[in-house]
């Protein structure tokens, strides 16, 4: 049996295409679960596209409108005063009525009585309600003068007086304002709704309760008067009429 020899160079040959193919299958090996990782890659996006949903929908609840709270307002004054001798209470009140059962009831007999209902938006939780409300009415003395703040609470009512005192005599006609004041808790920002503008008419008499066209007309009278009395020569007219009047007898 002969036996041949390899020479060094096959066995380097040889030895280097082994390591050749170990190297790649270790390759291979190593490279499979990198290829593989669809189910990995997939979920990723998944994910990442899920998260603007939700951040899409939890602010899409924050500015969902709240239910309105419903209340009713209700202005009193009185429809007629004494000027210079006199003062009187104009009220308005902001009372809650989710039923509807509020009548309004005039606290002075007497009084002009205006009643509405009104939706105010239910921001408590986010935001500092305050009521403002401020009469227009010119030539009259009110007090305090200017706009008047309130803060709002829900479920509570809100009142505000003013005292008012004509100078003079005259129909004085003015407009009773409310708004409302929003500041939100968080960022500071405020914001105004204007809820009512109502109208209001007073008129002012003198001191014996006269109105100011029959003031006027008296006055006119009087002056008419105090002139033909007044008149230089009416001692002699009034004299000759009579003597005249005596001789035709």
């Amino acid at each position: 049996m002969t036996c041949k020899h390899f020479s060094p160079r096959i066995i380097s040959l040889l030895a280097a295409a082994l390591t050749i193919i170990f190297a790649n299958y270790a390759c291979a090996v190593a490279a499979s679960p990198v290829a593989q990782p669809p189910a990995d890659s997939g979920s990723q996006p998944a994910a990442t596209f899920m998260a603007p949903q939700a951040t899409q929908a939890a602010s899409t609840a924050e500015t969902q409108p709240a239910i309105p709270e419903t209340r009713r307002l209700t202005l009193e004054y009185p429809p007629k005063m004494k000027a210079g001798a006199e003062s009187d209470v104009i009220r308005l009140t902001l009372e809650v009525d989710e039923q509807g059962n509020i009548t309004p009831t005039a606290q002075v007999q007497g009084n002009v009585i205006a009643g509405e209902v009104i939706q105010i938006p239910n921001l408590y939780e986010t935001h500092t309600v305050t009521a403002e409300a401020r009469i227009d009415m010119a030539g009259m003395d009110i007090q305090p003068p200017g706009a008047v703040f309130e803060p709002m609470a829900p479920g509570q009512s809100v009142k505000f007086f003013w005292s008012i005192r004509p100078q003079e005599t005259g129909l004085y006609r003015g407009t009773v304002w409310l708004h409302l004041v929003f500041v939100d808790r968080i960022s500071g920002a405020e914001s105004r709704m204007a809820v009512s503008a109502q109208v209001v008419e007073i008129e002012a008499v003198d001191f014996f309760g006269f109105s100011v066209n029959l003031a006027r007309t008296s006055g006119v009278v009087g002056s008419v008067v105090g002139g033909i009395v007044g008149f230089p020569f009416l001692e002699d007219i009034v004299k000759f009429l009579f003597r005249r009047r005596k001789r035709t007898s």
